[in-house]
């Protein structure tokens, strides 16, 4: 046997190797994975039935319940150790009574997912919360970004159909194939790190956008996969570039998405109705639903939105984005304008209808 088929042996065996390797790998990662998930439901099944135990047996005797407590964590402790102090007995105690339909329990999420489920008081907060972590399958630090970045209130003020009926339907939501039931006003960009007291362009928010895409995509919603960045359009020899191009699988469409550092103009909103008409055109295959154009920029100008084509196409939206995560006040303040926007809309529609 000569030395090349010498090596060509030994490269043959090496990718033998390496595949082996790759695949025993992956065995011992997904059997790890599984083990994990099962532990950790097992020991949330065990958190919530030692709350109904203690539950049951403190009932409305406060004073018995500090006493046995104390009793329960000093025994706990001593035979398995750390986690069973008197706050953890407590906390597990709330789980049950937060959680009483054990039925209801999503396995998918860990003990420490269900502490931050727990501080929310509101039922209907918790129930999106829960099933959105389930479906999105968000870590515990995601989960905790989209509560403290108020997604839910955020979600739900861009609802054409309004926050009641909304919230009625919560328990029962299914994806949707509405733009209404995904898209956001505000975005809240605070990951990017860019300074709101210095200058900034259009360029530099998109970098930071792209270098941060998994924060991105997880304030976008559900079902958006990245596509292109700059993507080119020709006309006629004359080249145009979008900024962002996304393609959401829930609601079968591409969304186009050109950035702003500043406030809304009408050359903005031209620009994206143009974005919007040539995907139709050229890009969106058949069976695709209608193209989605947004434009964040810094504010909106209500009038410029109220007289172009933004207040007659369903499918063009213009959201403000914010740098820096917003106190509960400030949300307000922008969720209630942008509430009154869709009102008047809702308004004016109806009278043009009669």
């Amino acid at each position: 046997m000569n030395e090349h088929d010498n090596a060509m042996q030994h490269l043959i065996r090496g990718e033998l190797d390496i595949n082996l390797y790759q695949g025993i790998r992956n065995t011992l990662a997904d059997a790890r994975s599984k083990a994990y998930s099962a532990v950790n439901s097992a020991m949330v099944e065990a958190y919530w039935e030692i709350g109904q135990q203690i539950d049951e047996a403190v009932g409305e005797r406060s004073e018995y319940g500090k006493g046995l407590l104390k009793y329960l964590a000093g025994q706990l402790t001593t035979e398995f150790g750390k986690g069973f102090d008197e706050s953890s007995l407590r906390r597990m105690r709330q789980f049950f009574k937060t959680f009483p339909n054990r039925a209801t329990l999503w396995h998918e999420l860990s003990w420490s997912h269900y502490r931050l489920l727990m501080k929310l008081e509101d039922d209907s907060r918790r129930e999106f919360y829960g099933r959105e972590c389930v479906e999105s399958a968000w870590s515990v630090r995601q989960l905790e970004r989209q509560i403290n970045s108020f997604f839910y209130e955020r979600l739900l003020a861009t609802q054409k159909s309004g926050i009641k009926s909304v919230k009625n339907e919560i328990h029962s939501l299914e994806p949707k194939s509405s733009p209404d039931y995904i898209l956001k006003d505000p975005y809240i960009l605070e990951f990017l790190d860019l300074k709101e007291n210095r200058d900034y362009h259009e360029s530099d928010l998109e970098q930071a956008l792209i270098d941060k895409l998994q924060g991105f995509l997880l304030e976008l919603g559900k079902g958006f996969s990245f596509v292109a960045r700059q993507k080119r359009i020709t006309i006629e020899g004359d080249h145009y570039y979008v900024d962002l191009v996304f393609y959401n699988y829930i609601l079968k469409c591409f969304v186009v998405i050109d950035l702003k550092a500043g406030k809304l103009t009408y050359q903005d909103v031209g620009q994206i109705d143009f974005y919007v008409r040539y995907f139709e055109d050229k890009v969106k295959l058949q069976g695709d639903n209608p193209t989605i154009g947004i434009v964040l920029c810094t504010d909106k100008n209500d009038t410029m939105a109220k007289y172009s084509v933004l207040s007659d196409n369903e499918n063009l939206f213009a959201s403000k984005y914010m740098l820096y995560l917003p106190t509960e006040e400030e949300l307000t303040h922008e969720l209630k304008r942008e509430r009154e926007i869709i009102e008047r809309k809702k308004a004016l529609d109806g009278e043009e209808e009669r």
